[in-house]
């Protein structure tokens, strides 16, 4: 399935240091292979429809749109889910 990243997401990805850019690449990978990916979690309240998946304390949020997995936000857990 194709990946793509939001506008946020991709200045998100760009301000990674090096070993976590590798690790979320790598999950961005994964998603590739969309629905078939372990560790997936949907989200629930005002996230509903929406899915994260975690390396080590970062989070890829991401939600399914036309036949693609959108990733909307990649961060650290602290504060990840507030506004």
């Amino acid at each position: 399935m194709d990946v793509r990243l939001t506008a946020t997401a991709r200045l998100q990805l760009m301000d990674l240091n090096e070993p976590m850019l590798s690790r979320i690449t790598a999950v961005l990978e994964r998603l590739g292979n969309w629905p078939a990916v372990s560790g997936a979690k949907p989200l629930r309240g005002q996230l509903v429809g929406r899915y994260r998946l975690r390396t080590g304390d970062y989070r890829v949020q991401f939600y399914l749109a036309a036949g693609a997995v959108m990733v909307e936000k990649i961060g650290h857990r602290d504060g990840f889910y507030e506004g």
